[in-house]
C-alpha cells in the first residue's frame, strides 16, 4: 500500500491536515453525486473514505504508542 507507507512517514500534525484534505475531497464528491450528476470516477468516493480511516488509525496508533 503506497498511501499507507506515505502516511506513516508523516507527523501527527501533518496527518491531521491530511484528514482535513480527504474530508474536503469527500464532501466535493458527495455534493457531485447528490446534485444528480454522475461522478467523474465512481470508485474515488470509496477510496477517499478508506484513506480517511487509514489516516485516523495511524493517528490513534501514534497517540497510544502502538507498534505497526
Amino acid at each position: 500500500m503506497k498511501i499507507t507507507k506515505e502516511l506513516r512517514s508523516l507527523s501527527d500534525e501533518e496527518l491531521k491536515v491530511r484528514v482535513g484534505e480527504f474530508r474536503k475531497e469527500l464532501l466535493k464528491l458527495s455534493v457531485e453525486v447528490a446534485s444528480g450528476g454522475n461522478p467523474s470516477s465512481p470508485g474515488r468516493i470509496r477510496q477517499v473514505k478508506k484513506n480517511i480511516a487509514r489516516t485516523l488509525t495511524l493517528i490513534k496508533e501514534k497517540e497510544t504508542g502502538a507498534k505497526k
